[in-house]
């Protein structure tokens, strides 16, 4: 298959020459996943026209659950209200809920009632979840069995339910009340003979979340326990659905990108096909955070305008105090950061953390301070200054390497994202320790630098 670029420039060349049915064979012969990009490329009518093809052959639905979110608005308005309820109907429960948050406020109502009464009541259940919890990303297609059935009898269950291919990973093990007693993986119940019991095949206390949990909090159990696909229960663990590893992909990519998007200030949002002004009401209030931090440093820099005025060559290395500052505390934020996101430290845990952080910049510090110290005396002459940049390299590094260990974790001891603004709080503390350390004793040490 030819690379997008081509692919589209083919697509529309057919579709401008009315050749559809040939249109449709090359959308045919591509996987739903290299569909979406191909959509982003085309004008409205095109996109109405690919969308009309797809409908008809039943390939709209997963087309459209691989585009970015951020198209969908625009691929609705080619869809009338009928044909976009027919392609909701053949999504899994999580693909539908995510396609009907992005649909427009007045047409959400209407579009929603020509869905079956059964989607539609299963749909209503599902957004009473809170938001990014296990309740909104599972699938409600999964085969479940009672503890006497004999291995047989579970194969031929699985042959005559055809749930969706991806859901046949596990077999869930229920009691009379529907609450979830084991799973049993496939390859042990093909192996296992026609007669014995699931109850003797199933592996007891199986791995579960709440249909309430965060979604990040399913994605570390499977990461941790190597599972395919993990089982969503309710409080009296009756079992409610199935999160598969792919919805779990699904889950990391958009964890990783919510707090890298944090770290740098931006809204999660805030994506490549987002329209500008979009984008701009998005970013604008943290630039302007940024930029009252900015300022800030500036004052404080301001307050040794007698200092720099008399020598002025400490003005030449205050870059390199704020670079090598700024890059300590980014660099122990983000692990810091990961680590947290991962499961892989609490806030009781934190202090060990700190202090491997502290030490690790403190080495830093004077292993560069030290390369500082001796670059400024070679060119400037001045063995003070040199000492000056070599003290505030490594307590400038300390600092940083604290306040990037230490905001994180504050901020997850408060219940909020440790991503949010700490980016922004590192490197506008350690600039203003930074600044105000090196002036600080630059102006002790005045006469000595003249």
């Amino acid at each position: 298959m030819a690379n997008t670029q081509e692919t589209t420039r083919i697509l529309r060349r057919l579709l401008a020459s009315g050749m559809n049915a040939r249109a449709e064979r090359l959308l045919a012969r591509m996987r739903p996943a290299d569909r979406g990009p191909l959509l982003s490329g085309l004008t409205p009518p095109e996109l109405r026209t690919v969308i009309d093809l797809l409908a008809e052959n039943e390939r709209a639905a997963s087309t459209l659950r691989e585009l970015p979110p951020e198209l969908l608005p625009e691929v609705f308005d080619a869809l009338g209200d009928e044909r976009l309820a027919q392609i909701l109907t053949r999504l899994q429960l999580d693909d539908r809920l995510e396609l009907v948050e992005w649909l427009d406020p007045e047409r959400r109502d209407p579009v929603l009632r020509l869905l079956p009464a059964v989607e539609r009541l299963e749909l209503g259940k599902a957004e009473r979840y809170p938001p990014d919890s296990a309740g909104r990303a599972m699938i409600t297609s999964f085969v479940a069995l009672e503890e006497d059935t004999p291995a047989q009898e579970a194969i031929e269950r699985i042959r005559q339910g055809a749930p969706d291919d991806e859901t046949v990973l596990y077999l869930y093990v229920v009691d009379d009340k529907f609450r979830l007693r084991g799973t049993i993986p496939i390859r042990r119940l093909v192996a296992a003979r026609p007669d014995r019991p699931c109850s003797e095949l199933m592996v007891s206390d199986p791995i579960s979340v709440r249909a309430d949990a965060d979604q990040e909090e399913v994605a570390q159990l499977v990461g941790r326990y190597n599972l395919l696909a993990i089982p969503v229960v309710d409080l009296e663990d009756r079992l409610l659905g199935v999160i598969t590893v792919d919805d779990v992909i699904e889950v990391i990519h958009e964890e990783a990108t919510e707090d890298i998007y944090h770290m740098a200030g931006l809204s999660d949002e805030d994506r490549v096909f987002s329209p500008a002004r979009h984008a701009v009401r998005k970013r604008l209030p943290w630039m302007m955070l940024n930029l009252g931090a900015t300022f800030l440093a500036a004052w404080v820099i301001g307050l040794f305008e007698r200092t720099l005025e008399e020598t002025v060559v400490l003005a030449f290395f205050m870059p390199v105090v704020a670079g090598m500052g700024g890059n300590g505390g980014i660099q122990s934020l983000t692990v810091i950061t990961r680590a947290i996101a991962l499961g892989e430290i609490e806030f009781s845990s934190g202090l060990r953390a700190v202090g491997k952080e502290v030490t690790v910049a403190i080495v830093i510090g004077a292993i560069t301070g030290i390369a500082s110290g001796f670059m400024a005396y070679f060119w400037q002459g001045n063995a003070y200054l040199g000492a000056i940049l070599f003290v505030t390299l490594m307590a400038t590094m300390a600092v940083a390497g604290v306040l990037g260990a230490a905001i994180p974790l504050l901020l997850q001891a408060l219940d909020q994202d440790p991503a949010v603004g700490s980016g922004v709080f590192v490197t506008t503390l350690t600039d203003i320790f930074g600044f105000t350390a090196f002036l600080g004793i630059g102006t002790l040490l005045l006469d000595r630098l003249a």
